[in-house]
This record gives structure tokens, C-alpha cells and sequence, in this order.
């Protein structure tokens, strides 16, 4: 299904062509996959911005479209972060990626005033892991910043996650009646938020949310349905990078799960996935390359 081309400033997304990459920036000391950079540098400041510096120059050199900035995690189990320090972590991270990169830089909160001072500093997309759900002031936010939005499924609650010391967090026990339908309608849900702040559909990506409020069993299942997510009409990002299902699926711990994600990006790209959201851009950029050169004739 072709889809409008996406223009943000000097970027231009044609959507079907190819896959698109974003690079995952954890400005957090908590990450899941152990990547957070404040785990190194607990402190913000001159050496925190310019360790992410370094990685964001790694990730554009290595084939990242986009970077995804975000300064809380969303783990099964972590706990939120304020409004001050997630403010304090991410935007002069993302005030010096936009000084010195040329790249397209998307902010990961859910928070309306991070959103803003974001887009302030130079940012050009908002990703929301609560598809508009958590705060209801975002989306009045985006529309008038005019800025690309990913919708993500979340269905996640504490009450239902798992967490084991060597493989992180899980879901278990979440009730789907339908979970293809159930997350398609979720999602449908989203874009009607989406378009009355109005919001433009050619603005929209979907994320159906893999790792987020689902199980083992339902990861895997969603994974290998993305295609018919994309029949919503909205361009769709896959991130499957380094998550538990993989860990669980392969009894890995996260620094582990190279091969588990590698398979998980090669069958998103086949299901048609427009963007794969990755923490290992330089294997996943030769990856991606090889399997669109295969499946995109």
C-alpha cells in the first residue's frame, strides 16, 4: 500500500521505498538493554552531553535517519521520572544533537511540556509510547509544532509484569479477545485523538508496541502480523530491539540478543515495516540494507 511521502524540513521520508532507521538515545540510568547513558555518567552536564554526542556521531555515521532521544525508561517495573529531570536530560541533549547533526532527532515522552521544550531545542518528531492516552495536552502540543507523531499500543500495567534478574522485565497474563483486532482498534483509537487536535494523517506512524503490555507468546505473534497493521493506512515502526520476548524466547540476558533482534528486524522489513527502531545501528543499517535489496523489488 503506498502511502504519501513524509517531509519534515530537508527530510524526506518516501515511504515503501526502503527501511528507515532510528537509533535509540537512553538518556536514562536504567535502560533495559543496559545502554542508558547516565549509567555511565550519572550526573548531566558538559560530559553526559557530549557522551551522547559521541554515540548520536556513531549512529549517523553507521546509517541512522533518526535518532530517538528520551530521558525516562519504560521497562516493566522502572519507575517515572519528573517533569524536572526528564526536562533536564533531554533537552540539551537534543539542543546539541540539532547544533552539530544533520539528522531528523524524535523525542521519546508521553509528557506534554517535555514535548514542547523538545521541539524548542531543535527536535522534529514526538514519539508516545501512551499513543496519546497519558497526558491529554501533548497532542495540542504536536499539531501546533506541525511535527510527525508515532502512535504507539500500550496496553502495559505493573500488576502484570515479570521480572527476573537475569532476563528483565516480562508481561504476563494480559487479555486480549483478539490481539491483531484488539490492537488494530487501540491503535484507530490513537488517530481520532491524533486528527481532532488536528493532527494530519500524513503525520501519523503507527507502533504497534511490541514489549509493551503484551506476552512471550503475543510479541511474537505481532511480529510476524505487521503487515496487517500497516492496512490501516498509516506508515508502521517496528521496535523489537534487544526485548524480552527475544531474551525469554532465547534464555539471553540483553547484552545477548544481537541474533534475536537481527531475526526480529529481518522479518519486520519483510512484514513491511517502514522503520525498525534499534540499539545496534551499525549491524542492523547492513542488515536492513541486505534485506530490502531481497524483499523491496
Amino acid at each position: 500500500m503506498p502511502f504519501n511521502p513524509l517531509q519534515v524540513g530537508q527530510f524526506t521520508f518516501n515511504w515503501g521505498s526502503r527501511t528507515y532507521l532510528m537509533g535509540i538515545l537512553n538518556l536514562t540510568p536504567d535502560s533495559f538493554s543496559g545502554d542508558g547513558l547516565l549509567a555511565a555518567s550519572p550526573q548531566t552536564g558538559a560530559d553526559f552531553i557530549q557522551a551522547a554526542l559521541v554515540q548520536a556521531r556513531r549512529f549517523v555515521l553507521s546509517g541512522a535517519d533518526i535518532l530517538d532521544v528520551g530521558g525516562e525508561s519504560t521497562r516493566p517495573g522502572s519507575q517515572p521520572v519528573s517533569l524536572d529531570e526528564e526536562l533536564q536530560r533531554v533537552a540539551p541533549v537534543v539542543r546539541a544533537l540539532s547544533a552539530e547533526l544533520d539528522v531528523l532527532i524524535s523525542v521519546d515522552t508521553y509528557k506534554a511540556e517535555v514535548a514542547e521544550a523538545a521541539l524548542q531545542a531543535g527536535a522534529h518528531m514526538v514519539n508516545d509510547v501512551w499513543g496519546l492516552h497519558a497526558d491529554p495536552n501533548l497532542a495540542e502540543v504536536i499539531a501546533r509544532w506541525q511535527a510527525p507523531l508515532i502512535l504507539m499500543h500500550n496496553r502495559s500495567s505493573w500488576a502484570q509484569a515479570e521480572v527476573r534478574q537475569r532476563l528483565g522485565g516480562r508481561y504476563v497474563g494480559v487479555p486480549y479477545d483478539n490481539l491483531i483486532e484488539d490492537i488494530k482498534s487501540d491503535l484507530l483509537e490513537s488517530v481520532a485523538l491524533a486528527r481532532q487536535a488536528g493532527i494530519q494523517d500524513e503525520k501519523i506512524i503507527l507502533d504497534p508496541g511490541i514489549g509493551f503490555g503484551k506476552t512471550v507468546e503475543h510479541n511474537l505473534e505481532l511480529l510476524n502480523r505487521l503487515d496487517e497493521i500497516r492496512l490501516l493506512g498509516y506508515p508502521v515502526l517496528s521496535g523489537p530491539s534487544r526485548k524480552s520476548f527475544i531474551g525469554y524466547t532465547l534464555d539471553l540476558p540483553p547484552d545477548q540478543r544481537l541474533e534475536g533482534t537481527a531475526a526480529a528486524v529481518a522479518v519486520s522489513i519483510v512484514r513491511r515495516a517502514d522503520i525498525v527502531r534499534v540499539h545496534d545501528v551499525e549491524f542492523m543499517s547492513r542488515l536492513a540494507r541486505m534485506t530490502d535489496a531481497l524483499v523491496r523489488r
